[in-house]
C-alpha cells in the first residue's frame, strides 16, 4: 500500500472466510523482531485493525472482549507517513499527526523501519458513569482501571498474533514506547500507555 498522502484511510472489510484453522494458527504463533520495510497491503492492514479492535456486531461490540464492556482503548497506528487513530465504527484510520514518528514507538531499531506499529492507550474516562454506583466506586481505584485496560489490550494483541500466524506476517508485542509519544499525542492524565505491537513482513 502506498502512503503518498496523509488523509483518512478507509479500510477494507475483512475476509471472514480467510486464514488457517485455529490450531494451525496456534502452532505458528510466535514473536519476531526482524521486519522488512515494505508497507503492508491494504488487505492486511485492514484485517489487522479489525481483528485487534474492530466491531463484529451491530451493537458495536468488538472482536476482543472488554471488562464490563467499557472498551477503554484507543488504538494509535504509526505508519511511515504519520500517526492515525483507528475508528472501529467506521473501520477507518483517522489522521492525527503527519510525518514519520515510528522512532517513538519503542527502543529497539526495528520499530523505526517496520511498516506498522500499533499503540494501545487506555482512556480512563470510559470507566466513568456506568450507571451503577457500586461499579463506579470499584472503577475509581486506579489499579482496577489499569488491570482491566491491560487485560483488554492483551486480548487485542493476541488476536493480532493469531491473525499474523495465519497470514505469514511477523509481529512482536512490546511493553514500552518512547516518552515523547504521549506528549506528541497531547493526551491528558486520563490516558495511559498500555502496550505496543510491531507488525510487518
Amino acid at each position: 500500500m502506498e502512503l503518498t498522502t496523509f488523509e483518512t484511510i478507509q479500510l477494507q472489510q475483512p475476509n471472514l472466510n480467510g486464514g488457517n484453522a485455529l490450531m494451525t494458527a496456534m502452532s505458528n504463533r510466535k514473536s519476531d523482531r526482524d521486519f522488512q520495510s515494505e508497507n503492508l497491503s491494504l488487505k492486511h492492514l485492514s484485517e489487522i485493525l479489525w481483528v485487534a479492535y474492530g466491531s463484529n456486531r451491530e451493537d458495536g461490540k468488538k472482536t476482543a472482549p472488554s471488562a464490563l464492556a467499557r472498551y477503554p482503548l484507543k488504538v494509535y497506528v504509526l505508519l511511515e507517513n504519520g500517526i492515525y487513530l483507528y475508528d472501529a465504527a467506521g473501520h477507518a484510520l483517522l489522521p492525527v499527526i503527519e510525518g514519520d514518528h515510528r522512532e517513538l514507538a519503542g527502543g529497539f531499531p526495528a520499530v523505526k523501519t517496520a511498516p506498522l506499529n500499533l499503540v494501545f492507550i487506555a482512556d480512563y474516562t470510559r470507566y466513568q458513569n456506568t450507571g451503577n454506583e457500586m461499579i463506579d466506586g470499584f472503577l475509581k481505584v486506579p489499579q482496577t482501571r489499569a488491570r482491566f485496560a491491560s487485560l483488554d489490550a492483551g486480548h487485542c494483541t493476541q488476536n493480532v498474533y493469531l491473525y499474523c500466524a495465519t497470514e505469514g506476517i511477523k509481529t512482536v508485542v512490546r511493553g514500552s514506547v518512547e516518552a515523547g509519544l504521549m506528549e506528541l499525542l497531547g493526551l491528558d492524565d486520563n490516558h495511559e500507555f498500555i502496550v505496543a505491537q510491531t507488525v510487518g513482513y
